[in-house]
């Protein structure tokens, strides 16, 4: 019953097909605003679950625009290929990250993040 607002950045665990795609199984995550951290309020829906994401050391590129899922797998693609075949980092997932609301039209800021294994 309590309203949290916008909370940045959206993320969205992809798990990539062979071809690079996104299968239907994907993970959205929301921050959890600051004064509710310590005592975050139990959610009524049980499809939404309370997790404390780690600390982790990642591999990034930066996009602009309204970003979909397309964007995300080409920038994920682009990444891949900066890194090369030395870089070790997570194959099974990557996240999508978004950090502006919907009606911001300019200066939109998305990321891929490969996690550093």
């Amino acid at each position: 019953g309590v309203g949290m607002g916008m909370t940045a950045p959206v993320s969205i665990t992809a798990f990539p097909a062979e071809d690079g795609s996104f299968q239907q199984k994907v993970k959205i995550s929301l921050r959890i605003p600051s004064q509710f951290q310590a005592n975050p309020p139990c959610p009524t829906d049980e499809s939404i679950k309370i997790e404390e994401r780690q600390g982790m050391t990642i591999y990034s590129t930066q996009f602009g625009g309204y970003a979909k899922e397309a964007d995300y797998v080409s920038y994920a693609a682009k990444l891949k290929a900066a890194l090369g075949s030395d870089a070790a980092y997570r194959k099974d997932f990557y996240l999508c990250n978004g950090y502006d609301p919907p009606m911001k039209p300019y200066g939109r800021r998305n990321e891929v993040w490969f996690v550093k294994e």
